[in-house]
């Protein structure tokens, strides 16, 4: 029978030869992903329902990465911080990487790739909505709720309903001034963002095979803004040598069969696409970046598990090299390695960190920071009245801080641009 390549990782993890869309089965889980807004409560459910004394199913596959609301004076999440690191301590979690501590990240989606806990083939769930990040990598990635996270902390296992995939491809060469964000809002304006739920949304085409793993992982990331399931791109030769720079551990490629069933498909050709951005306040509130040009903006915002990647940081560079912004612009990398990495990565001869200094930027340190809104002490948090343009994934009234301020998703080229000029500016004016 032919399967897509979510339901051959998905039979895999049932033992099964076969899984059809829409049946349910038992999952053995590879790797439980939290962190400090879900962790507690999924630790608490776990002790009511499996006892006090409990111990977790394989604490060696548990990964715990405090990163939302971290660099705060907020005592609500200092507390979340302490009885992460109480159970922790009690479970013996080698994975759990402490703040404050030369063992701490930053965002825990990219964290996991460059931890090399993502590996083809496998499965992931995690207590947050943007675990269909790692499907960049060939294998299963889901974000879950803490009671059934707790479930998986006791047993290993997961019950699931199993997907249906819908394919999109995207043909030809990527033209210099798109990016993978352009993409994935390319979809979300013609789908919307229920347009996928609850199934797979499988990517592929040259297109798709020609982005860095980094890239990859933006599209596979806001799959959950279709509803979607999972994202997921076949592993190919690029994302096994990122995994083997990174883990040891053995994994296995699936791809989809040729004749596999899907739900429906689109297609694309990548040379006919535009820059776009996402208006207030929907990921699916799609317009041209030509068709809004000129708004007028407060701020720029680039950073998050979506845009805070170096790739995001070297498209920003090239752009903001040689010129000043007129607004508050924030780089925020997602992780400490990211941070390192713009010290010393160079474009046109300077590294990325005195490009943006140079150019008025304002870096803060590696979290999710405003992508949540937090604390009000969180860097880069709207203020009422704000429009800002992010490398975000959720521009919904509130996401970045109040309920009064205007986000527009964009690529970080858009966003570099943009900032030069204080207003929605295309980002083909600058290349």
């Amino acid at each position: 029978m032919a399967q897509t390549i979510t339901q051959k990782i998905l039979s895999k993890a049932a033992n099964r030869k076969f899984v059809d869309a829409g049946e349910s089965v038992w999952l053995n889980v590879d790797i439980l992903l939290t962190h400090d807004v879900c962790g507690p409560p999924t630790f608490d459910i776990f002790k009511q329902e499996f006892g006090a004394d409990a111990k977790v199913w394989d604490p060696r596959k548990v990964v715990v990465l405090p990163d939302h609301y971290i660099f705060t004076a907020n005592e609500h999440a200092h507390r979340n911080i302490d009885l992460l690191r109480q159970f922790a301590k009690e479970q013996q979690l080698e994975h759990y990487y402490d703040v404050g501590t030369d063992r701490y990240k930053g965002v825990c989606h990219v964290a996991l790739a460059e931890e090399g806990f993502n590996l083809p083939g496998t499965v992931l769930f995690g207590t947050d909505s943007h675990t269909c990040t790692s499907g960049a990598f060939g294998m299963f990635g889901s974000g879950i709720g803490n009671t059934d996270a707790a479930f998986i902390l006791g047993t290993g296992k997961l019950w699931e309903k199993v997907p249906e995939s819908i394919l999109f491809t995207f043909d030809g060469q990527m033209p210099e001034y798109l990016t993978a964000k352009d993409l994935i809002l390319q979809i979300l304006g013609d789908i919307t963002t229920d347009g996928a739920t609850y199934c797979a949304m499988e990517f592929d085409g040259e297109a798709i095979f020609s982005l860095p793993m980094e890239e990859r992982m933006t599209l596979t990331n806001m799959a959950i803004e279709a509803g979607g399931m999972n994202g997921i791109i076949a592993a190919d030769s690029i994302a096994e040598n990122y995994v083997k720079a990174r883990s040891q551990k053995p994994y296995e490629l699936f791809q989809s069969d040729p004749d596999a069933r899907y739900h429906s498909k689109y297609r694309y050709d990548v040379r006919t696409l535009e820059p776009v951005v996402a208006q207030p306040h929907s990921p699916d509130n799609r317009a041209t970046v030509r068709s809004v040009q000129g708004t007028k903006i407060t701020k720029s915002y680039i950073g998050s598990c979506t845009g805070g990647k170096l790739t995001d940081f070297m498209m920003a560079a090239k752009i903001l090299k040689g010129h000043k912004v007129s607004v508050t612009t924030n780089i925020v990398p997602a992780t400490v390695k990211v941070a390192r990495d713009l010290e010393c990565e160079l474009y046109d001869g300077q590294s990325l960190k005195q490009i943006f200094e140079d150019a008025g930027c304002t870096i803060a340190l590696p979290s999710c920071a405003a992508c949540l809104g937090g604390p009000a002490d969180t860097v880069g948090r709207s203020v009422d009245n704000d429009v800002v343009v992010s490398t975000t994934n959720r521009n919904f009234p509130g996401r970045m801080g109040s309920k009064h301020a205007g986000v527009y998703l964009a690529s970080p080229l858009t966003a570099a641009a943009s900032a030069i000029t204080g207003k929605l500016t295309d980002p083909r004016d600058f290349l």
